[in-house]
Parts: structure tokens; C-alpha cells; sequence
């Protein structure tokens, strides 16, 4: 999947918001060896210390975006100097849906709450959610009260695989309900106040949750 040449783009796991580009130079059996990578910002040249954890992304060649999560593993020179990068293998290098936000089903906890006092705040869960949007199970007291075109103010709380914790804060627009199942509605929402932090971390939410699914897959 993965070829020498590729361009390789690497965002550090622990929540910093640098990115570093480098180039595939060699690929091993359950490593890819890189060029020394650059710090997209200031341009220079970083030192990747052994451990470092990084979801690592490239172009394949369909043109289509594919992610992986990697470590640092050492560094060779062979002639040149290259940092070794753990390669899980092509069944966990997930390709990305460039047009839109890709949605996986998660059973996040949830508040909303009204802009305008039209209801009482209350708590749910997610039934699906990807960096543009989710769906929320909508209890049947509720649900009269919220209608397509509706601004709401939503709390999220995200658990890492690391064991974090993000609490997250954002309007959103409803864009439709509809029935779901023992009389609780499911309501649709697009996300309409975003920081661009929060937009990160659940594009890295959603990616860890694809690796979930195809972990139980392959197992």
C-alpha cells in the first residue's frame, strides 16, 4: 500500500498541534524507515526521540488519504540518516473519506442544553458522531420540543484510548429527527461552533474507533 517515495505527514498522539512532513526512504518488514522529518511551522528539522507516538498519513496511489497510528523505533543510517517507524500492517491503515467527516458509532455522553430557555437542559448519549456532526438518542418528553432548524448548545465527553478525557463545548444546528426505537427519537445535528482543537480531537476520536472496529475484526 505504502511505497518508497510517499510523502509522510506525522501528528504527534499526545494532543501537541504540531505536524512534520517527511519521505519514505526504505520499507521493512514491520517498519518504514523516513527521512529525518521538518516541522511544517517553523521548517526546521526536529529530533524524533524513540517512543513517540503519532497517527502518521500519506496519499496513496487512488489519491484517496490513508492514517495509521506509529512509534518511533530508532534510528539507522544506511547511507543515509532514518528515523524506523513501526508499521502495523496494511489491515490497520484505514483510508479516509476526503469529501466529508467520516461517522462511526460511538455511545458518547451528551448534554443539551437551549439557547433561548425553549426546553429543559438534559443528558443523552451519541448513537454515531464524526468531526462534522452527530446523532442523539432524544428522550419522548423532549423530542415535541426540537424541531429541524433548531440551535442547541452541546457538551461532549470524549475517553481516548490513552484515558483521556476531553470535554467539549459546541452549537449545533439540528438537521432532522426521527424515530428510533421504544418510543425515543434520534435527533441529527451538524456542528456549528467548533475551535479547531475540538475538530482534531474527534477526527483522532473517530480514527481510534476504526481501529477499534477493525481490531475486532481481525481478531
Amino acid at each position: 500500500m505504502m511505497k518508497i517515495g510517499d510523502r509522510i505527514r506525522l501528528e504527534p498522539l499526545d494532543g501537541s498541534p504540531r505536524q512534520y512532513r517527511s519521505k519514505t526512504l526504505a520499507i521493512a518488514d514491520g517498519a518504514i524507515h523516513i527521512s529525518y522529518p521538518v516541522d511544517e511551522q517553523s521548517g526546521k528539522t526536529v529530533y524524533l526521540l524513540n517512543g513517540m507516538q503519532f497517527k502518521a498519513s500519506f496519499v496513496g496511489q487512488d489519491g484517496g488519504l490513508y492514517i495509521f497510528e506509529t512509534e518511533v523505533k530508532g534510528k539507522v543510517r544506511d547511507p543515509l540518516p532514518m528515523v524506523v517507524l513501526a508499521y502495523p500492517g496494511d489491515e490497520y491503515v484505514i483510508r479516509i473519506q476526503r469529501r466529508r467527516y467520516v461517522r462511526v458509532k460511538a455511545n458518547v455522553d451528551a448534554a443539551v442544553h437551549p439557547l433561548d430557555g425553549e426546553f429543559a437542559p438534559f443528558v443523552t448519549m451519541t448513537v454515531d458522531i464524526s468531526a462534522g456532526g452527530a446523532a442523539l438518542l432524544i428522550p419522548p418528553a423532549h423530542a415535541p420540543l426540537l424541531h429541524p432548524g433548531m440551535t442547541v448548545e452541546l457538551w461532549l465527553v470524549l475517553t481516548m484510548r490513552s484515558g483521556e478525557y476531553h470535554y467539549m463545548k459546541t452549537e449545533a444546528t439540528i438537521v432532522r429527527m426521527t424515530a428510533h426505537e421504544q418510543g425515543i427519537a434520534k435527533m441529527s445535528v451538524e456542528f456549528t461552533a467548533l475551535s479547531p482543537q475540538d475538530r482534531a480531537r474527534l477526527i483522532r476520536y473517530s480514527f481510534e474507533r476504526q481501529l477499534d472496529e477493525r481490531g475486532k475484526r481481525w481478531e
